[in-house]
């Protein structure tokens, strides 16, 4: 890493164990406060002015307000606040009937976010309180995740027809998605999930990372052959910049990746990825929607973006030398720090979300994205930042 920025991260200041303790308190609450609007509907995937608005069990994005739950019970049941932990348990199992309900009668199944959807919800249900209807329900988005793969090429298909030339393509995101493919073939015994995850990673690492290690969001794949074909930006800001969220997934996907398969190599990529999105960071430390912005940039920031890498940081600290490991938990105490002092939010007056400042689709000259979500709180953002928070503050066995 370039010595400027080590020297500029070593300034920065870490959050504490207690000042940790105290942002995810405060998520427990918010959470539990939530609870009235948001049990039997959804938090949508950003807020409007602050705020979320309901929604039922659709979009990609459903899973992490579950998730978000299951974080708060796992919290509640630290602090003994029985009666908190109960609601919490409740609302997550009546969600994780929405979600068994959804797969079963294939409500918008047909990409590859099974994972987002499926694992902070229903396999973090089964794993906390042993929900046989959320194992039913994993086990099942599972097996839609993997009708999506193409042997030809060997991904598995972000979205749409799988049959078009135009569709022969995977994103930089679906390195989250693939921990459901681990946890199935666990469950059942069944090698196949397993094998297709570990063919998706080694065809996305080998195509999404650039030769700066920045990463493409989107990569083609040649429909009669299988070889590579091009990148594209597609959430970035252009060809050739780096999206900062898809950064993210690739310092938490290559994590991720060393973590079920062991190749050693995957540590390698985890730090080039991770340096390129630390090197492009502002110095509070919390990054613009493009890795092609910089300080003073009138352009919105992506605090979901800090909130992802900071966890992929924690998870790839535990298998790292020490020396390492403390450098990477180190950093990511100084990102935390940044959003739960400047990003976070402090009373439900001013949002019913956890963390303002993010962006979900931004409009560029050069891509085609529709403006969703920018400057306001997303769901993803809310949950990453209370993993990382749990993370901190203790031993966590990972929903991934």
């Amino acid at each position: 890493m370039n010595e400027h920025i080590y020297d500029l991260l070593k300034k920065m200041p870490e959050i504490s164990g207690g000042e940790a303790e105290k942002a995810l308190d405060f998520a427990l609450e918010q959470t539990v406060g939530n609870l009235e609007t948001f049990t039997h509907d959804f938090k949508r995937a950003f807020s409007e002015n602050g705020f979320y608005t309901p929604t039922g069990n659709v979009n990609w994005t459903t899973g992490f307000w579950t998730g978000q739950i299951w974080l708060a019970w796992e919290r509640a049941v630290k602090n003994g606040k029985e009666e908190w932990a109960r609601r919490l348990k409740s609302a997550g199992e009546i969600q994780i009937e929405s979600f068994l309900d959804r797969i079963d009668e294939k409500k918008e199944v047909d990409h590859h976010d099974m994972g987002f959807l499926y694992s902070p919800s229903c396999v973090a249900g089964y794993k906390l309180v042993g929900s046989g209807k959320g194992k039913e329900a994993a086990v099942k988005a599972a097996d839609q995740l993997i009708t999506r793969f193409h042997p030809v090429g060997e991904f598995i298909q972000a979205w749409g027809p799988m049959d078009q030339p135009e569709n022969y393509r995977f994103i930089i995101d679906c390195l989250l998605n693939l921990p459901l493919l681990y946890w199935a073939s666990q469950e059942t015994g069944d090698r196949k999930y397993r094998d297709i995850a570990e063919k998706h990673i080694h065809t996305a690492i080998a195509n999404v990372i650039r030769e700066d290690y920045s990463t493409w969001h989107t990569f083609f794949m040649n429909m009669e052959t299988g070889e590579p074909d091009h990148g594209a930006a597609c959430q970035g800001y252009r060809d050739g910049s780096a999206w900062a969220r898809g950064q993210a997934w690739g310092v938490y996907g290559t994590a991720m990746a060393y973590r079920y398969t062991g190749r050693k190599e995957y540590i390698e990529d985890f730090k080039h990825v991770t340096g390129y999105f630390l090197e492009h960071l502002p110095s509070d430390l919390v990054p613009y929607w493009d890795l092609e912005f910089g300080e003073g940039s009138e352009e919105p920031r992506d605090s979901s973006s800090a909130s992802i890498a900071a966890c992929g940081m924690l998870e790839m600290a535990k298998y790292m030398e020490p020396e390492d490991g403390e450098y990477y938990t180190g950093i990511a105490r100084r990102i935390m720090k940044s959003v739960a002092d400047g990003y976070a939010v402090k009373s439900p007056r001013e949002s019913n979300g956890l963390v303002l400042h993010s962006t979900y689709s931004k409009k560029s000259p050069f891509n085609t994205c529709t403006p969703e979500g920018v400057d306001e709180c997303n769901i993803w953002g809310d949950y990453f930042y209370m993993e990382a928070l749990t993370r901190l503050c203790g031993d966590w066995n990972p929903y991934w």
